[in-house]
């Protein structure tokens, strides 16, 4: 059985990186065996079950039909509590989703943020159709049709658009000065720095100076346009995205504390723990305990 499901899993990784993109219908006997690199896909999942969803260091129990947004470069687990769980879901690649005229939409998007909204309600409207879009996908990349590339990315996007709707319309005003422009694009990279996802590829940008030098600006600009844009520094966006890194590792992975130190760039164990406890009031281990 074991070789089974290591052969599935191989056949299913193969075709997503070969296409960019993969849709399926999740069913309950092979729900383990969809196993890939999130640091690579985005993925979204319309379920009908209970669950309950570990997005970064924050928790969601859900019940009856959600559509859930995941981003490869925010940490999350699934955990399904019901003993019915069906639903479909697609993962795509960037790369995939960026020959679309309508790419934006990804970073437009709260639901691919990481404060956004990653998890909404569906009602049984919805739902229904919901289901014939992903359906249509599934057909649709078993055909031989020479455009089928594009029509899944149509239908990709309007998953997102019908989505947008249900949200208030403040989520996606546009504001292109120069400010947003690099405000945004530092957000970006401060994602993809995210998640970690082994001990040896520790977090390389720690600081506003070193993101200023990937962005070719000078950190006075970049503090200048973050603050502007955002009523936040940039040190404050790095230090909370690190101490979010910092709880979704020491909540969801058995590594040790010097591990995960040293992942997040802390050469000592005593430093990321001086750094912790500053910015939480409660050292590693204590919060890893739960006695907080």
């Amino acid at each position: 059985m074991k070789g089974k499901v290591k052969r599935i899993v191989s056949e299913f990784n193969s075709e997503l990186k070969l296409q960019g993109f993969k849709a399926f219908q999740i069913e309950e006997e092979d729900a383990d065996i969809r196993v890939y690199s999130r640091k690579e896909f985005y993925k979204i999942c319309l379920t009908t079950g209970r669950s309950k969803i570990h997005y970064s260091d924050k928790s969601f129990e859900q019940e009856g039909t959600i559509l859930f947004f995941g981003n490869p470069h925010i940490p999350y687990s699934w955990e399904s509590i019901s003993r019915s769980y069906v639903g479909y879901a697609i993962l795509f690649s960037e790369e995939f989703f960026k020959n679309s005229e309508r790419s934006e939409s990804l970073q437009q998007s709260s639901f691919f943020k990481i404060g956004g909204t990653p998890v909404l309600k569906i009602t049984t409207e919805q739902r229904e159709f919901l289901i014939k879009i992903f359906q249509k996908m599934i057909a649709e990349q078993e055909s031989g049709y020479v455009y089928k590339d594009e029509l899944i990315r149509n239908y990709i996007s309007l998953i997102i658009h019908e989505s947008l709707k249900l949200e208030p319309s403040e989520n996606y005003e546009k504001n292109k000065n120069a400010s947003l422009r690099l405000t945004s694009v530092f957000i970006e990279l401060l994602e993809r720095q995210f998640p970690i996802e082994t001990v040896n590829t520790p977090l390389k940008l720690k600081n506003a100076q070193h993101y200023a030098r990937h962005l070719h600006v000078h950190v006075n600009s970049l503090n200048r346009a973050v603050k502007e844009t955002t009523g936040k520094s940039t040190t404050a966006h790095i230090t909370e995205r690190i101490v979010t890194e910092a709880k979704a590792l020491l909540l969801h992975t058995d590594w040790s504390i010097s591990e995960i130190a040293y992942s997040l760039g802390y050469e000592y164990p005593t430093y990321f723990n001086n750094f912790f406890k500053k910015q939480t009031g409660t050292n590693p281990k204590t919060f890893r305990l739960g006695d907080v």
